[in-house]
């Protein structure tokens, strides 16, 4: 019976991730629960067991009930009815399916209900539900919003929201407008405090608003009249059940049909506040959107997997010119490069959620007590790491899904092209993973300071020095040689001193640095997995070598007057 977690062992495989031991006793504070529920972990090995379970009760799940489903709540997809919202029928199946599982309220703490689980193994869990169908993933996932009340919520609201997302409710967070996109400090929905009631009063349109029809919300809303940027954003909680909020119309998108991005009128919707005014966009929104990015980085590498999956099927049956095609060097070349996109991403994915994981963790634990001085620099350490590491594991394993997907499609040829292929949902699916929760072009932009600082050559730098006692390969000493590179092409674009130039120069600077820690990473899997990697990181090191000394010779030759080829329309001569 197929399983999509214990057919797939690089997976598991992170699990025995270094930082995983320190995650474990963060998250489970010296294994206190154990006194009070007997189904908690006693120690290490009895979480990573527990762990292994609720993983491949997913990989069951997914396999046997989503991936099945997938292709009739493709062609189904929800629709409009009196202004609700109504999930194409096999959804509901999914829905069922995950709750009797025990698949929802996932990282939150026992007391609400939750499973008390790491980042990392949430992670691993939507990447295992988005292989099996990426648009229910969207709407699974989405429980995580549920983190954000958790942390500036107050007791009183988390005793009320938390067991309900643990119970199965959905939720989905309500950021978007017509005329705020990407730049969200042009939010306009209006809040207004309802003396009377005691509450808060929505007004306003949301668009784009995924799993929009949700039984709690969280919305960015404009709570300081008079205001026209961030600073006078808040955000509220508002509840299904209150009323108030109807879906006025429902997106036909080219894919993750399943899951719905609707457009919401808000018409006097009472609203709780969330945590205090003002800081909606600039504190909470920062906080919900990093949880997000790596929820779509795990969303990424599963369709990646099933990407490859696919592909590797056809590959192995169709014949041409009386051999399998998988034995062309064409195609094993493009097979090849898909296997070592999706393990080097997988691997820039849990360390990051491993970074993610322990600085959360001690800021949860700093809500019950004072941090020792170790505590925090090891909480400064780690939120740097997962600020600078988010924007690179979103973007890459986005962009990653991407020319996957494409690249199955060109294997199967044209058979790639027709419907009942499962190739052309994936290549539907995976389009909008490099746009939603910020564009490739945003994650350069929350990416380069890092970049540009040299923060992140610092962490390559250091990466390097905790491999070379381990490692003593050929592929190592290509990467290290690859540094200096690096360092020049970064310097040469620094040395333009002309911003509209770096900034233009800025996306190849990301792919460079993405790729090199990548590069490092998956030669330290393949040290300690050499079957599960070895030929992968042989791949991956002669794509960024190829990538890296092309992106470097285009730096350092770049001038600032050849932005003119570029720009789609010359700039307005001042009289």
């Amino acid at each position: 019976m197929a399983n999509y977690y214990s057919d797939h062992p690089e997976i598991g495989f992170y699990l025995n991730h270094p930082l995983m031991a320190r995650i474990v006793e963060l998250k489970e504070k010296g294994f206190a629960d154990a006194k009070e529920y007997d189904y908690a972990p006693v120690d290490l090995g009895d979480a990573i067991e527990n762990y292994k379970q609720i993983l491949d009760i997913t990989g069951d799940v997914a396999a046997n009930i989503i991936a099945p489903n997938s292709e009739s709540v493709d062609l189904e997809g929800p629709h409009l009815e009196n202004g609700r919202m109504i999930y194409a029928s096999k959804t509901f199946e999914n829905l069922d399916a995950t709750r009797k599982a025990g698949l929802w309220g996932v990282s939150m703490p026992r007391r609400y209900g939750g499973l008390n689980l790491p980042n990392a193994v949430f992670s691993m869990l939507s990447e295992i539900i988005s292989a099996a169908d990426a648009g229910f993933q969207n709407i699974w996932s989405l429980q995580s919003c549920i983190d954000t009340l958790y942390e500036f919520g107050s007791e009183e609201q988390r005793q009320k929201y938390i067991p309900r997302v643990c119970a199965g409710e959905g939720m989905s967070m309500d950021l978007t407008e017509p005329d705020a996109g990407s730049d969200l400090q042009r939010v306009m929905l209006k809040a207004t405090y309802d003396d009377k009631e005691q509450c808060w009063r929505l007004n306003g349109v949301k668009r784009f608003i995924t799993n929009g029809d949700s039984d709690i919300h969280l919305v960015l809303a404009r709570s300081e009249e008079g205001t026209k940027d961030g600073r006078g954003l808040s955000m509220f909680i508002y509840d299904k059940r209150q009323g108030g909020v109807d879906v006025r119309h429902i997106e036909h998108k080219l894919g993750i049909h399943g899951s719905p991005t609707c457009e919401l009128t808000y018409k006097n919707a009472k609203a709780e506040l969330c945590g205090s005014t003002r800081l909606g966009l600039i504190k909470y929104v920062m906080a919900l959107m990093n949880g997000a990015r790596l929820g779509i980085a795990a969303q990424s590498v599963g369709l990646s997997q099933e990407a490859y999956n696919e592909a590797t099927a056809y590959a192995k049956e169709r014949q041409q010119f009386g051999q399998k095609i998988q034995e062309f060097p064409g195609v094993y070349d493009m097979l090849s490069r898909m296997k070592a996109k999706l393990d080097a991403g997988r691997s820039l994915l849990y360390e990051t959620a491993a970074y993610v994981d322990i600085y959360k963790c001690l800021e949860d634990i700093e809500r019950d007590r004072k941090l020792t001085p170790e505590e925090k620099q090891e909480m400064k350490k780690y939120q740097r790491l997962a600020d600078a590491f988010t924007p690179l594991a979103k973007g890459m394993n986005s962009e990653y899904a991407n020319q996957n997907a494409y690249d199955a499609i060109s294997v199967h040829g044209g058979s790639g092209f027709i419907m009942e292929y499962k190739s052309q949902r994936l290549y539907r699916d995976a389009r909008i993973f490099s746009i939603y929760e910020g564009t490739t072009q945003l994650q350069v932009v929350a990416a380069i300071r890092y970049i540009s600082n040299g923060t992140m050559l610092q962490n390559i730098k250091e990466m390097m020095e905790s491999l070379e006692c381990t490692l003593n390969s050929t592929l190592f000493g290509r990467v290290k040689a690859l540094v200096p590179v690096y360092e020049e092409a970064l310097a040469a674009a620094k040395a333009l001193d002309n911003q509209e130039a770096f900034d233009f120069l800025a996306r190849r600077l990301y792919d460079m640095t993405a790729e090199l820690v990548m590069s490092l990473l998956i030669i330290r899997d393949a040290a300690k997995c050499p079957e599960l990697f070895q030929k992968s990181a042989n791949v991956y090191v002669r794509m960024a070598e190829e990538d890296i000394l092309g992106k470097s010779a285009y730096i350092k030759n770049f001038r600032v007057e050849d932005l003119d080829s570029f720009r789609a329309v010359e700039k307005e001569v001042e009289a």
